[in-house]
């Protein structure tokens, strides 16, 4: 891969990584819930998604997707639910009570938001198909492909863990006071629903 290439490459990942979407609206949620730093493990989870869906187009499999009616609209329904799921269980959540300075604040488990972040960005078949469309573009098959591969997601994941973590997280941290009492925590619940349920009708409608 030239330099050329790479800085092409790094340009659209930049322009991929800022564009909001579920992973966005997941990556803010979980720095409002559990804290900038903790945020991190859904970030990894969705970057792990994105290998997935790399790998999927390099086998082949990404084509039989895109190509299957059938296949495509089971994957986009049950990533639809996954988000509608998401969203409602955020907006029914019970709030924490005020925090007591003799109680230890409940943590999600780390595995727990790893594993949302992967579904989250996993369940989403119009990746595959845009990585079908994007990656072709960087790898030169007269080439050896495996290092153009190791390159290519290399970019990606590096690119969207700093968006994700130093910009949408970061962007959440000001409003983590709210969550510190109940009507705080019951108002950006809700909005984050919203937006989650907002993002499935979206995956719902469009073609």
């Amino acid at each position: 891969m030239t330099w050329t290439v790479w800085l092409s490459l790094l340009a659209a990942c930049v322009v991929i990584s800022f564009t909001p979407g579920a992973g966005a609206i997941n990556t803010m949620s979980n720095a409002l819930n559990q804290g900038w730093r903790r945020s991190m493990w859904g970030v990894l989870g969705q970057q792990a998604a994105l290998v997935v869906h790399v790998a999927i187009v390099a086998a082949g499999v990404g084509l039989l997707v895109s190509r299957s009616p059938i296949l495509f609209e089971a994957i986009r329904y049950a990533g639809v639910a996954y988000l509608v799921y998401l969203g409602i269980r955020l907006m029914i959540a019970r709030p924490e009570p005020a925090p007591d300075p003799d109680r230890p604040i409940p943590r999600e488990h780390a595995w727990s938001i790893f594993r949302r972040g992967f579904w989250v960005n996993l369940l989403n078949p119009k990746a595959i198909v845009f990585f079908l469309a994007f990656v072709p573009q960087f790898i030169d098959l007269d080439r050896d492909p495996l290092p153009q591969y190791v390159i290519l997601i290399g970019t990606v994941i590096v690119v969207d863990i700093l968006v994700m973590w130093f910009f949408f997280a970061a962007a959440a941290r000001p409003f983590r006071r709210y969550t510190r009492q109940p009507r705080g925590q019951r108002v950006l619940n809700v909005v984050f629903g919203l937006l989650f349920i907002v993002v499935a009708g979206l995956l719902l409608m469009v073609h």
